[in-house]
């Protein structure tokens, strides 16, 4: 991130905001599945995957989970090579549609754990540098690894702030999961037009970043 343009900054942090509220979503529409943090649907995979017969049925939902994931960014990352210059703008455009089209699907438990966990894969494919992803907007691990590390070259004597910009993303995404996490359970699905709306901002905000 630090590499990163800082007009990206806000950008990314929005986004950061944006996954998790719309994980907290998921994660209490779909009764403990999460459609952002993928490593926590790993855990729980293999978990299933030795628990029997009768884990069976959430081990095949926490497959399809990840798969769907991964299809996302795939797509998200063909558009970024489609349109060079608009990518950014395109690729937030498209998270609106696929959220706007959960919150249309809320009657199918399945059709919106689609819509949401692909959007969240496209997402990820905003910031990228030398064809590789420069800033996760989805996955705050690795953030708290950088935070840790940027600290230490601080108490070292180096890059004194260099932490900060991670330490925003990762309270980005917990703000937002907070929100997610409020609302849901006061307008339900319909909590998700917040979001859509967000992504459509975030799509104007692109083009003059990107």
């Amino acid at each position: 991130m630090i590499r990163s343009d800082r007009r990206a900054w806000p950008l990314a942090i929005g986004l950061a905001m944006l996954a998790g509220y719309v994980d907290a979503i998921g994660f209490q529409r779909l009764g403990g599945y999460f459609v952002s943090f993928m490593s926590g649907n790993g855990t729980m995979l293999a978990v299933h995957l030795i628990g029997g017969d009768s884990a069976t049925q959430r081990a095949s939902m926490l497959a399809a989970l990840l798969g769907l994931f991964v299809v996302g960014v795939m797509a998200g990352t063909l558009i970024r090579l489609r349109w060079p210059r608009w990518g950014q703008s395109v690729l937030q455009a498209v998270v609106a549609a696929l959220l706007a089209i959960a919150v249309a699907g809320d009657g199918s438990h399945s059709y919106a754990a689609l819509a949401m966990v692909v959007a969240m894969g496209v997402a990820n494919a905003t910031f990228e540098r030398d064809g590789e992803v420069s800033i996760g907007v989805t996955y705050m691990t690795g953030t708290l690894v950088k935070i840790g590390q940027h600290m230490a070259r601080m108490i070292a004597g180096r890059a004194r702030w260099a932490w900060i910009p991670y330490l925003m993303l990762w309270a980005g995404f917990v703000s937002g999961a907070t929100m997610g996490a409020w609302l849901f359970p006061i307008w339900g699905m319909a909590a998700l037009w917040g979001a859509v709306a967000a992504a459509l901002a975030a799509s104007v905000v692109a083009v003059f970043i990107d």
